[in-house]
């Protein structure tokens, strides 16, 4: 029995394979800290990093998670475990971070963390209190967009740091790369799967992730070779 492109079955297939594919280019996303938390063990100090980012990360995974469950939105779930996966990598960071930080800092983050984490509270519980379906799933659906979107947003200044520098030096190639590619698959997935609130964000993200390789190329010979930790650092 043939199986057309356009049958049901096919789209299925079609959109857990995007999806998969964006749960693994994530991962390249999730693990490019990783130099910057070596530096920051190494000298047992934070220095002039800031912990915002990590913060605005942790809340995104979990709100985008939330959406993926079935009590807010159908066949979803590869976007609840890829920012499932997220925030365990975002909340690891930010332990790291709050225990190398100077005091005042240290109070701070762990205000910010509990903050997160309250206000993650509060949409769960309205979200289960919400008989209504479909309001359910346009409210927190809205939310995750909309926080996805300040997520992808976030590099634009870098973009405008690579044009006034004629420089990538700030710009680590592989994570532009991973930002299209988990972008691209999320982009996919959510057309395949008919959900504007995922295809709508990371189709912004996947012409970020367009723009930040297109520089990369163009400004490459002008870039030193070094710091891939200089990103997080400029968020300071």
């Amino acid at each position: 029995m043939m199986v057309s492109l356009g049958s049901p079955q096919m789209l299925e297939f079609f959109k857990d394979a995007a999806g998969v594919a964006g749960n693994i280019f994530a991962f390249g996303l999730f693990v490019s800290p990783i130099p910057t938390f070596r530096r920051i063990i190494r000298n047992q100090a934070t220095e002039q990093f800031s912990g915002l980012p990590y913060i605005y990360a942790l809340l995104n995974c979990l709100i985008c998670a939330w959406y993926g469950t079935p009590l807010v939105s159908t066949a979803n779930l590869l976007v609840t475990t890829v920012n499932s996966m997220g925030a365990i990598f975002q909340l690891t960071y930010l332990i790291l971070f709050i225990t190398y930080a100077e005091k005042g800092q240290k109070l701070k983050m762990l205000g910010l963390l509990l903050a997160v984490f309250g206000l993650f509270a509060i949409v769960v519980v309205w979200s289960l209190l919400v008989t209504d379906s479909a309001i359910r799933h346009g409210t927190i659906g809205f939310l995750s967009c909309a926080s996805l979107i300040s997520m992808f947003a976030s590099p634009l200044f870098i973009i405008k740091l690579v044009i006034q520098t004629r420089s990538v030096e700030f710009m680590p190639f592989y994570l532009s790369l991973s930002t299209f590619l988990m972008s691209t698959s999320f982009l996919l997935y959510g057309i395949f799967n008919f959900d504007p609130f995922i295809y709508v964000p990371n189709g912004i993200g996947t012409i970020l992730g367009v723009v930040q390789l297109v520089l990369f190329s163009y400004y490459s010979n002008n870039s030193r070779e070094d710091s891939r930790e200089a990103l997080i650092e400029s968020y300071s």
